[in-house]
């Protein structure tokens, strides 16, 4: 049975990562017409056909609210045009942090979301580092989740750092830095915090020894760097050689970029999964395009894609 032909067009969000996609991918971007309205509604549609073809919609949904609507309509614009497949591809999936009712009365908003890309016509979604695992099974389609451990464990073995040791910012972290840590065959460590409200860290301690360690920081994402600078800090009080920290989606918050300057912080390594707001001599950027157009390639071929996931 002939594959039906693959069509990539993106958002507004993430439209330089989905350019490089497009190009490791070999194909031309499609391109989105917008018309907005005096009060700030658009309307948008596609500038060629999408009948019988597989769509690549590519963006990510960090807020605003107005990034995620973008997709859903994309989506549904892809639908009622009769596109046969509807891939969402997501570099950053917002909104993954309210992934259970962790208090009374509040919404887990990371499953509405998933049940708005269904109901927009998504077929398939394709996404990187979530929050929490656990949202692949918030979807009734099938999810790709990859893995930025594939980008940033051959750029760290490529530092030939000796007495190498992983840790993670927070609890939650051990089996990501455990992950690292056989891939590696480093030490782990844990940094233990205590929070009495949301972004602010109380207390913080160290699991483990890193007395005159090269240490490495590994997280999913890095918001205001409140918890990320205070574990790089304490590190170095407790005699770590050097603290560097790679985390996959750089949303860098408020003052965030100011704190990573001030900090013990050596590096922060970041992916493009979000458009970098400000540049900063401590921070440094991977690509993530050529592992999505790998992988959206295998998606297209009916292949599998096992192969690139490290963990």
């Amino acid at each position: 049975m002939m594959q039906p032909v693959a069509k990539l067009f993106a958002g507004t969000a993430t439209a330089s990562l989905a350019s490089a996609i497009a190009k490791e991918y070999g194909s031309p971007m499609g391109t989105v017409g917008m018309q907005p309205f005096s009060d700030g509604e658009y309307v948008l549609w596609f500038e060629e056909s999408v009948r019988g073809s597989r769509v690549f919609l590519i963006q990510s949904t960090m807020p605003s609210a107005e990034n995620l609507f973008e997709l859903l309509q994309m989506i549904d614009a892809a639908k009622r045009a009769s596109a046969r497949h509807i891939t969402a591809v997501i570099p950053y999936f917002g909104y993954a942090r309210q992934d259970r009712k962790d208090k009374p009365r509040v919404p887990i908003t990371s499953k509405l979301v998933a049940k708005l890309l269904e109901a927009a016509g998504a077929t398939r979604v394709m996404t990187m580092d979530l929050h929490a695992d656990q949202i692949q099974g918030f979807f009734e389609v099938p999810v790709d989740h990859l893995f930025s451990s594939s980008v940033f464990i051959p750029d760290i073995q490529a530092k030939n750092l000796d007495n190498l040791t992983i840790a993670t910012p927070d609890v939650g972290g051990s089996k990501r830095a455990s992950a690292y840590g056989n891939q590696l065959d480093a030490e782990v460590v844990i940094c233990y915090k205590q929070r009495k409200k949301a972004n602010v860290v109380d207390k913080m301690t160290v699991i483990g020894d890193v007395k005159d360690r090269n240490v490495i920081l590994v997280d999913d994402m890095i918001d205001t760097a409140g918890t990320l600078t205070k574990a790089a800090d304490m590190l170095m009080l407790e005699g770590a050689k050097s603290v560097s920290a790679y985390c996959t989606h750089g949303v860098l918050s408020g003052d965030a970029i100011a704190r990573i300057e001030a900090s013990a912080l050596q590096e922060l390594v970041i992916t493009d999964t979000i458009p970098l707001k400000r540049t900063s001599d401590k921070i440094r950027v991977l690509s993530v395009a050529p592992l999505f157009a790998a992988v959206m390639l295998k998606v297209q071929s009916n292949e599998s894609i096992s192969g690139h996931f490290l963990f």
